[in-house]
């Protein structure tokens, strides 16, 4: 594709240069990236702007550089250098609909759905994955604990990648055969436009907490920021929000799509009877009078939720109803998400619960369910991120287990006691410890507690990493509750 037929797809404030340049080789927004022919996009990042790095991708030999800032680099240079300056408005957008047409519009070639809000995410594409599959469809995932092209698992840091990267990826897919694909859309990636331009055929939004408001403001901005996914929709796809939730309304409510409903309170598609024990979740869906039993391996009311939403979509999306109930049946238990261990009677349950609202609810279950176990519960909270939620993530496991044991989770580049400091900051009972090094912490939980204590190791679920002074080293949250349990002699 050559340069003046990829810019047919952008709305360009000024031109100047050469538009009739080699073969594109590729979009770039880092400049140490740039390759001869390639298009430079500079954006605004988290810690440095794009645009002072516009001199140096054009003399690495890039054949367009695409800027918001008219004098960002000088109209003079491009005269007869065989090179473009492209001023547009948004370059953020624009870099979405390069890369977009660049590899062909990928998600036009496939069924896309997506799905949104803080909590459940990952467990809701992991059932619809599994409903396409069932379906006869090869399937690709994105999300926060892999990407996923049919079986073949690729390693991600970003719950959605950038924009340049995603359509690549759903490139890719086509490539191998995939019709469908399913990805978790993150408050973040829809501020920074990751996902503009793409062809969605449905969408989800789960619920909204307290969550990322180092990124957000406000909650009215973090759920705006959701909001995008639905207000994208194009007209008729099913827009599929938990009437439960104070925000579902407002998140629907300008959206083109087709709005349905579910939730246990009331909706298109009611949730009633849920029950779940260690072995997985019961309940049943009502839908205009028709009632359909559903089963998971998946344990607690969140899990319900989550699998109401994913059989809320597919059914509204065409699939038959016994079939995505019996896929939602067969979904195997997602890496980290409530996930049980066990040795004696003493359990271990590994959860990403990093949020309040989060922990709150995996904490409800485990209580609901413990019986005259105690509750043991390890918690931190990550560094460089979010400072209002420590206190409460104190507070929260505190009141709700026996013991609390206070640790580190992935401090990155603060001081991990100063975190933790916070993180008791809002305890006000006299049942918890203090233990900064994780695995001295787990190991605590684990053999300090009653025979048959459950005890929650709550914050990083399926990572396999932990990030203390920048260092990135292997931590699994798994590895060492499996080490620990296994010392237990009875």
């Amino acid at each position: 594709m050559r340069l003046n037929e990829i810019l047919d797809h952008l709305t360009v404030i000024q031109l100047t240069g050469d538009f009739f340049a080699n073969e594109i080789t590729g979009i770039c927004y880092n400049s140490a990236k740039v390759t001869k022919d390639s298009i430079f996009v500079a954006v605004k990042g988290y810690k440095t702007d794009g645009h002072l790095y516009a001199l140096d991708a054009y003399s690495k030999g890039a054949a367009a550089i695409v800027v918001e800032y008219l004098y960002s680099i000088p109209d003079e240079i491009f005269r007869r250098s065989g090179q473009a300056k492209i001023v547009v408005a948004d370059t953020r957008k624009a870099l979405a609909s390069l890369s977009a047409a660049y590899y062909g519009f990928p998600s036009r070639k496939l069924r896309l759905y997506g799905v949104t809000g803080t909590k459940g995410k990952t467990t809701t594409t992991f059932f619809i994955k599994k409903v396409l599959e069932k379906a006869g469809h090869k399937t690709g995932l994105i999300g926060t604990i892999a990407n996923m092209i049919g079986d073949e698992t690729i390693p991600t840091e970003l719950t959605t990648p950038e924009s340049v990267e995603l359509n690549a990826l759903f490139a890719r897919m086509v490539a191998e055969g995939c019709t469908a694909a399913v990805m978790e859309a993150s408050s973040h990636s829809l501020s920074l436009k990751r996902t503009h331009g793409l062809d969605f055929d449905g969408a989800i939004f789960t619920n909204l907490s307290s969550e990322h408001r180092d990124f957000h403001e406000t909650m009215d901005d973090y759920a705006s920021a959701k909001k995008i996914l639905f207000d994208g929709l194009k007209t008729g796809a099913p827009a599929v929000y938990n009437i439960d939730d104070e925000f579902g309304c407002f998140i629907s409510k300008d959206t083109e799509g087709r709005k349905i409903s579910f939730g246990k309170l009331g909706g298109n598609y009611r949730l009633e009877n849920i029950s779940f024990d260690f072995s997985g979740t019961s309940f049943t869906i009502d839908h205009g009078g028709v009632k359909t039993d559903l089963r998971t391996n998946l344990v607690g009311e969140f899990n319900a939720f989550n699998a109401a939403a994913a059989y809320t979509l597919m059914v509204e999306s065409g699939y038959d109803k016994d079939l995505v109930a019996e896929a939602i049946a067969e979904t195997p238990q997602v890496d980290g998400r409530f996930e049980l261990i066990k040795k004696g009677e003493k359990k271990v349950l590994i959860d990403y619960a990093h949020s309040p609202g989060a922990l709150e609810q995996v904490l409800i279950s485990i209580n609901s369910l413990a019986g005259e176990s105690p509750v043991y519960t390890v918690v931190g909270c990550g560094g460089n991120r979010d400072k209002t939620k420590r206190p409460v993530m104190g507070k929260i496991a505190s009141e709700m287990s026996a013991k609390a044991v206070i640790t580190s989770d992935n401090p990155r580049d603060e001081d991990p006691e100063e975190i933790i400091r916070e993180v008791v900051g809002g305890i006000e009972k006299d049942n918890f410890i203090v233990e900064v090094d994780r695995e001295e912490a787990i190991k605590k939980a684990i053999l300090e507690s009653p025979e048959n204590a459950i005890i929650l190791v709550a914050g990083k679920g399926h990572e396999t990493y932990q990030i203390v002074k920048g260092v990135k080293s292997h931590f699994s949250d798994r590895e060492v509750a499996e080490k620990y349990l296994n010392e237990i002699r009875y």
